[in-house]
C-alpha cells in the first residue's frame, strides 16, 4: 500500500512540475519556490518518511545526484548561449566583458566576504570559513532559469537554407552573426552560472588542504600551479577537443550515417556531456568546465542549425526532472530536521550573502573596466541592469554538491551546522529571488520597450 502511495504521489508531483512553467509565466512565484513548498508538505505526510534522508549518512547519494544535475544544467547552458566566443577574435571576448568581471572580481570577493564573516566575525575555524565561502560562491545554472537566456536561436529547414542549386548549406554560410543576443542581464547571469561552478573547485580544494595539510605554506604553491591553473587548462582543452570532434562528426562527417545532425539524434548532447566529463576527470581536470566548454564548442559549429534546438530540448527536459527531484528532497528535508542545527550564525551567513555580499561584489565587479564593446548590440550594462545582475546570483544545487564532496574528503567540525547553514541559504535564495524575479524582469523589459519606442 505504501509503494502505491509513493507512485501516486510521484505522479501527482511530476504533473505539477510539468504544468508549473506555463502556469507561472506571469506569476509572482517561481517554479522552484512552489516545488520546495510541495516538498515541505510531502515531508509532513505519513508517507513522507519514506523519502527522509540524513545528509551525513547519505552524503554519497546526495553528491552523485547533485553532481549529475549540475552537469545536465551546464550542458544546457552551453547549448543555449547564442553569443559567439572565438579564441582568434578579440572583439568577441569584449562582448563577454560582464562575464569575465563577475568571474574574476565578484566571485573572489564573495568568497572573501563569506570567509571573513565566518572567520573574523563569527569565530569559525579558517578551513571551515573558507569552505563555507567556496561552496556558497557559485551561482546556480539549475535554478536560475527565470533569469537566463531562453534557448538557442536557430533556423529551421525551409527558411532560406538552400543554395541556388537547392542543396542544404550549413548555418555559418547563412551568416551566423545575424543572431543578436542583446539582453545583457540574462546573458551575464547565464554565462556566469555556466563557468563559476567549475571555478569554485580550486577554492573548495584550498579549504580541504587547509583542513588536512595545515598552513598554506605547506601546499600553497602546488595548489596555485596545479589546482588553480593546471586543472582549469586541462578542463578547457578536453572540452574544446571533445566538442570539436563530436561537432565535426555530427555536422561534417564524410559518411552520411555519422552525420547525426541530419538524423536529428539529439541524444548526442548526453553522450557529449558524459564523454567530456569522463575524459576531463580521468585526466585530472575540472569536468564541470569541460562540459560547459564542450557544449559551447558544439554550439559554435553550424550555429543556426536546428539540431542545436533539438539537443537543448532533450537536456532541458532532463534538467526539469532532476530539478524536481532535488527540490522536492530539499523541501522534505526542511520538515525532516535539516535545519535542526541552524543557529543565528548560520542565519546571518545566509542573509548576509543574499542581501549584502553578493550584491555588493557584483556591483563592484560590473562597475570596473568599462570597455568599449564590439558593436552597439552588446553595450555595457546600465545602472539598473548592473544592480539586477549583481542581485540575482541564485544559490542552489551546486552548493549542495560542493559541500557533499568536501565533507567526504576530510573530517570537519560542525558538519551538521554546515549542512543546515547551506540548506537555509539555498532555500532563502530560492524564495527571495523567486519572488522578486518576475516583477523585476517584467519591469526591466517594459522599460526597455518604452525606451526603444522613443523617436
Amino acid at each position: 500500500m505504501t509503494s502505491d502511495l509513493v507512485f501516486l504521489l510521484g505522479g501527482a508531483v511530476l504533473l505539477v512540475a510539468v504544468a508549473l512553467p506555463s502556469l507561472l509565466t506571469r506569476a509572482w512565484l517561481s517554479a522552484p519556490v512552489i516545488l520546495i513548498v510541495v516538498g515541505a508538505l510531502v515531508g509532513l505526510l505519513p508517507v513522507g518518511s519514506q523519502f527522509a534522508f540524513d545528509p551525513t549518512n547519505q552524503r554519497e547519494t546526495i553528491e552523485h545526484v547533485t553532481e549529475f544535475t549540475v552537469l545536465v544544467a551546464l550542458m544546457g547552458v552551453g547549448l543555449a548561449l547564442d553569443r559567439p566566443l572565438s579564441w582568434r577574435n578579440r572583439a568577441s571576448w569584449r562582448t563577454w566583458k560582464a562575464t569575465w568581471t563577475l568571474l574574476g572580481i565578484a566571485m573572489p570577493l564573495t568568497i572573501a566576504g563569506v570567509f571573513l564573516l565566518g572567520w573574523w566575525g563569527l569565530g569559525l575555524g579558517a578551513a571551515q570559513a573558507l569552505l563555507l565561502g567556496a561552496v556558497l560562491s557559485p551561482t546556480d545554472p539549475v535554478l536560475a532559469s527565470d533569469v537566463q537566456v531562453a534557448g538557442p536561436a536557430t533556423r529551421h529547414r525551409g527558411e532560406d537554407e538552400r543554395d541556388e542549386d537547392g542543396d542544404d548549406v550549413l548555418a555559418e554560410e547563412l551568416g551566423e552573426d545575424e543572431i543578436v543576443d542583446d539582453d545583457e542581464v540574462r546573458f551575464a547571469l547565464t554565462s556566469e552560472a555556466g563557468l563559476n561552478d567549475a571555478l569554485a573547485f580550486p577554492f573548495v580544494y584550498a579549504a580541504i588542504f587547509l583542513a588536512t595539510l595545515g598552513p598554506v605554506t605547506a601546499w600553497g604553491w602546488r595548489w596555485l600551479a596545479w589546482d588553480l591553473v593546471g586543472r582549469i587548462v586541462i578542463g578547457l582543452v578536453v572540452g574544446l577537443a571533445v566538442g570539436w570532434l563530436l561537432a565535426h562528426v555530427a555536422f561534417r562527417s564524410r559518411r552520411q550515417v555519422l552525420r547525426l545532425a541530419e538524423q536529428g539524434e539529439a541524444l548526442l548532447a548526453l553522450a557529449a556531456m558524459l564523454l567530456a566529463y569522463g575524459v576531463a576527470e580521468v585526466a585530472q581536470g575540472y569536468g564541470f568546465l569541460a562540459v560547459f566548454v564542450c557544449a559551447m564548442t558544439i554550439r559554435s559549429q553550424a550555429r543556426r542549425h536546428e539540431f542545436h534546438e533539438h539537443m537543448h530540448g532533450v537536456i532541458e527536459r532532463l534538467e526539469r526532472v532532476l530539478t524536481l527531484v532535488v527540490l522536492l528532497f530539499v523541501g522534505i528535508a526542511l520538515t525532516d530536521g535539516a535545519l535542526e542545527d541552524l543557529d543565528w550564525r548560520g542565519v546571518l551567513v545566509g542573509v548576509a550573502l543574499v542581501a549584502v555580499v553578493r550584491p555588493v561584489s557584483g556591483w563592484v565587479a560590473l562597475a570596473v573596466g568599462r570597455w568599449r564593446l564590439a558593436d552597439e548590440a552588446h553595450r555595457p550594462l546600465a545602472g539598473r541592469e548592473r544592480a539586477i545582475t549583481a542581485f540575482f546570483g541564485i544559490r542552489g544545487v551546486g552548493t549542495l554538491y560542493y559541500l557533499a564532496y568536501a565533507l567526504s574528503e576530510a573530517s570537519w567540525t560542525g558538519e551538521r551546522w554546515l549542512w543546515s547553514t547551506c540548506v537555509f541559504t539555498v532555500v532563502l535564495s530560492v524564495v527571495v529571488h523567486g519572488v522578486l524575479v518576475t516583477p523585476v524582469m517584467t519591469r526591466l523589459e517594459r522599460d526597455r520597450e518604452r525606451l526603444s519606442a522613443r523617436p
